[in-house]
């Protein structure tokens, strides 16, 4: 009797496991980034000016901003998932015009850097030709003295479009 309870829970066991496999090799493979690409409408976020340098700033004048122009430049809606900085030096927030009433203009952030603080998902659309504004703000003073000399941060913008792109600065920092 415990043989038989033992061949049958083996049994039962390999079909378990074949079924399995039987599944898993029939399951629809994950789009690869070309194949997402299409499937998002092809909407591809740019940015005419994708650096910008300072030149010499000094901590005691405080911060300093720069704002960035970004544009869908594809055929097809582009939805922009994640906006974060590489320095918690560094917030960034969204601007986009369009019709108020139709819920598509809007400020969103400001946007810091993963760890200091919360990164939402944002699913913020912007339809072919639609540009927006990216406000960038450096803090010189955010590193104390030890924050003198070149630095080099960045602005990521994550979407549904491929890449993410990044919006980047520079700055030679004086106390």
């Amino acid at each position: 009797m415990n043989q038989n309870k033992n061949i049958f829970l083996g049994a039962f066991v390999s079909l378990l496991i074949l079924g399995g496999m039987i599944w898993l090799a029939n399951k629809p493979a994950a789009p690869t980034n070309q194949e997402a690409n299409v499937n998002a409408g092809n909407g591809i976020i740019t940015a005419p000016e994708s650096s910008f340098d300072f030149g010499s700033i000094s901590m005691a004048a405080g911060n300093v901003s720069r704002k960035f122009k970004i544009k869908n430049s594809g055929t097809g809606n582009a939805t922009i998932n994640k906006i974060y900085t590489s320095c918690m030096c560094t917030v960034a927030t969204l601007e986009v015009g369009g019709d108020l009433l139709a819920g598509k203009a809007g400020k969103w952030g400001p946007f810091g850097m993963p760890g200091h603080g919360f990164i939402p998902n944002l699913k913020i659309k912007l339809a072919p030709g639609e540009e927006a504004n990216m406000e960038v703000v450096f803090d010189p003073a955010a590193h104390g003295p030890a924050g003198v000399g070149k630095i080099e941060r960045a602005v990521i913008i994550e979407s549904d479009a491929g890449e993410p792109l990044e919006l980047r600065f520079t700055a030679l920092v004086t106390p």
